[in-house]
C-alpha cells in the first residue's frame, strides 16, 4: 500500500541526497612510513649490547592539512632483531619543522630504562602553526638511532 505523501518523501530524500553529495568535504590524510633501523652497539652498566638488523621505525600520522589527529611510532623487529635484548634507555620524540627545515616544536618522550624490543609513543591530536614536516626520532641511551618524516602540505 503507498501512502499518499510517499512522493514527498521520495523526493525530500532524494533533495537531502543531492545536498550532502555537494558539501565541501573536509579533506583527511594519513601517511605510513618506514625506515631501517642500521645495526649498533651500546653500552648499558657496562654490558655491550648489540642491535642487529632487521628492525624497522614506523611512523604513522592522520589528519588534515595542518590538523593532527593521530600519531604513532615504533620499532618492529624480525628475523634475528627479534631476538636481540632490544631497546634499553630509549625515547621517542616528534619534532615539528617549516618549510625551510627549522624545527619550531619538540614533544620529548620520556626515557625508559627497561629494554624492549618494540619501543612504541603515542603522541596527542593538535594543530600545527605552519605547514612543513612532522619527524620522529628514535634515541637509544641517548643517541639519535634511526629518524622518519613526513610533509605537511596543503
Amino acid at each position: 500500500m503507498i501512502k499518499k505523501n510517499t512522493p514527498r518523501l521520495i523526493a525530500a530524500l532524494a533533495t537531502a541526497g543531492a545536498l550532502v553529495m555537494m558539501s565541501p568535504a573536509t579533506a583527511q590524510a594519513s601517511a605510513v612510513g618506514s625506515t631501517p633501523v642500521r645495526s649498533f652497539e651500546y653500552s648499558v652498566g657496562g654490558v655491550t649490547i648489540k642491535v642487529p638488523t632487521g628492525c624497522m621505525f614506523t611512523h604513522i600520522i592522520r589528519g588534515g592539512g595542518k590538523k593532527i589527529t593521530y600519531q604513532n611510532a615504533g620499532v618492529d623487529c624480525a628475523f634475528v632483531g627479534a631476538l636481540s635484548s632490544g631497546f634499553c634507555n630509549w625515547r621517542i620524540d616528534f619534532t615539528y619543522g617549516d618549510t625551510n627545515n627549522r624545527v619550531y616544536k619538540t614533544s620529548r618522550g620520556r626515557t625508559h630504562n627497561e629494554c624492549e624490543i618494540g619501543p612504541m609513543r603515542n603522541n596527542s591530536p593538535q594543530t600545527l602553526p605552519r605547514y612543513g614536516r612532522a619527524c620522529t626520532h628514535l634515541y637509544v641511551s641517548g643517541v639519535r638511532r634511526v629518524s622518519q618524516c613526513h610533509h605537511i602540505t596543503e
